[in-house]
């Protein structure tokens, strides 16, 4: 059976990040299509070892925090 997860792609230096917002699993690449694959595989590997494959977040929001440096 497919399960969706809801992932978020951003860049940060010169990587992209990609993270899975239904499971704490990330990976990153030198380009989004490349940071998304590389998720794609640690999830994978995540579940073929978790027992727990049915974790759901509902209707997640995305935000933006700033922080000011003192």
């Amino acid at each position: 059976m497919k399960q969706a997860y809801k992932i978020v792609v951003y860049k940060e230096g010169k990587y992209y990040v990609a993270q899975c917002l239904n499971i704490d699993v990330s990976s990153f690449g030198t380009t989004e299509n490349a940071a998304v694959k590389n998720l794609k595989e640690a999830l994978e590997l995540y579940l073929e070892d978790s027992r727990e494959t049915s974790t759901t977040i509902e209707d997640p929001k995305v935000r933006t925090l700033h922080l000011q440096h003192v």
